[in-house]
């Protein structure tokens, strides 16, 4: 089972990742919680930025953000920042005990400007928390009843409730890069390798190379299953790098004197980079087999104005391999470019996907020996949601296909126009490509937008290109 640290860190200056390339590895190191920031109280931040009406800012929570209690505002429904903290949750009773950020804290202190913070919260509050001990995903929640008053805090319970209900009319609108480092890593081969750099920290990876700054990367390598009957020689291997620096894309438009929002939107983005290589007879068939290599998982923080927002990021990278099991060969392909999968809310259309990816390949050598055809493809699976409720589901997969009716042996320069080299007999080809799918989810419904009574698919974006082939 993973743990969840409490930590919810994205430091401004990350620039983030999923998956990222170095000179020796090196795993992201733990987390631990960070100490509560000094927050005003909400009388005291009534008139902060929120009511004045300019748009809310986006932005990675600071280092120092505390596990906040934002409460509703007056003006035009929206919250400001107190100065108390979720001390405690239980998910199945949904009971949690808030208490001011000085009490059972002695590195807090009550929160500055004059007025004190609030000893106690009260029926009709909405808790926006970052993660808490019992709410590693976060906690966005309404105060049904107070239970007691106890030496740590006012004990409560609560029930679910929507963004809507802290964002009011107000409007936010930004892309937030991801930490490398705050991303934990689960290995599910044994030779999975990791390295991601930061400002002020950078670290090497397994091919002697700087990862580029805020940028993660995983290296992996295994054997797969030989076709039957081949030789030794065709032993069969897969290996490679994915290294992504993924954003997180989030808005919100406040739908005036109508319920819920006007405009929303939940995404994640970034940039790609991939190299891998499928060499020998694999024992392919023609429903794809996956490999997963390592899952990742990370809690960032947004600090949307006054409030903390938590998206829950999950990445599965995999190899994954079809074709008819005929074929031996020696395959490799660089691939550069970016993607975009989510959706966007408008209330006169409902929610609609995002599906977007541009890539471009980078020269490629291709060894097709006999008959047969082949597909590889190194992917990753990502899911982003809020404060635990999965909203979108994407899978990015850029693959590289080989065919041949005879005996081929060709190194291409993918799209320079220069003649292949070729010593082969009979027909072949090689191919690159991409394929981008995913589903929006009903979970969506946390912004305060209409319940999805199912799952909208991204759509299938499909695109193949041809690097090389011919007759001969």
């Amino acid at each position: 089972m993973r743990k969840r640290p409490l930590r919810a860190v994205m430091p401004a200056l990350a620039a983030s990742a999923l998956f990222l390339a170095a000179g020796c590895s090196a795993d992201p190191g733990p987390r631990s919680a960070t100490a509560p920031e000094r927050a005003p109280d909400a009388t005291s931040s009534a008139a902060a930025p929120a009511d004045n009406g300019r748009p809310l800012a986006v932005a990675a929570a600071p280092a120092a953000t505390s596990t906040a209690v934002a409460r509703p505002g007056t003006a035009g429904g929206r919250a400001a920042k107190s100065a108390l903290t979720v001390t405690s949750y239980d998910s199945r009773t949904r009971r949690a005990v808030i208490s001011p950020a000085h009490k059972g804290n002695p590195s807090a202190s009550p929160a500055p400007g004059g007025t004190p913070a609030p000893s106690r919260t009260a029926v009709g509050d909405v808790i926006a928390s970052a993660p808490a001990p019992g709410a590693p995903d976060g906690l966005l929640a309404k105060v049904t009843e107070v239970i007691d008053e106890r030496s740590d805090g006012t004990e409560v319970r609560t029930a679910p409730t929507t963004l809507d209900a802290l964002l009011g009319d107000g409007e936010a609108k930004g892309t937030v890069p991801v930490d490398p480092a705050s991303f934990d890593v689960e290995r599910l081969l044994p030779d999975v390798k990791v390295s991601w750099a930061r400002a002020g920290d950078v670290h090497a990876g397994p091919e002697g190379a700087k990862v580029p700054l805020g940028s993660l990367r995983v290296d992996a390598a295994t054997r797969v299953a030989t076709a039957e009957g081949a030789s030794a020689s065709a032993a069969a291997t897969v290996s490679g790098f994915v290294q992504v620096k993924p954003e997180v894309d989030f808005s919100y438009g406040g739908g005036g004197a109508a319920a819920g929002p006007g405009t929303a939107r939940l995404g994640v983005s970034g940039d790609w980079t991939s190299r891998w290589a499928l060499k020998g007879r694999a024992a392919a068939s023609a429903q794809p087999v996956r490999l997963p290599f390592a899952k990742l998982h990370a809690d960032p923080v947004l600090q949307v104005g006054p409030i903390p927002v938590v998206v829950n990021l999950d990445l599965t990278c995999y190899f994954q391999i079809s074709g008819d099991g005929r074929v031996t060969v020696d395959i490799e392909q660089d691939l550069k470019g970016d993607f975009d999968a989510g959706g966007t809310y408008d209330s006169a259309r409902g929610w609609t996907p995002v599906n977007e990816s541009h890539m471009a390949s980078t020269p490629v050598h291709a060894l097709v020996t006999t008959a047969g055809g082949v597909k590889a493809a190194l992917g990753a699976q990502a899911t982003v949601g809020l404060y635990g409720a999965v909203g979108v589901t994407a899978d990015l997969a850029p693959y590289l296909r080989g065919e041949a009716a005879g005996t081929v042996d060709v190194t291409a320069p993918a799209g320079s126009g220069t003649k292949a080299h070729t010593a082969a007999t009979g027909t072949w080809g090689v191919y690159g490509g991409l394929d981008l799918s995913g589903t929006l989810r009903i979970q969506l419904s946390v912004f305060g937008t209409p319940v999805l009574q199912r799952g909208i698919p991204l759509g299938a974006l499909h695109r193949e290109w041809r690097l090389a082939g011919g007759t001969v």
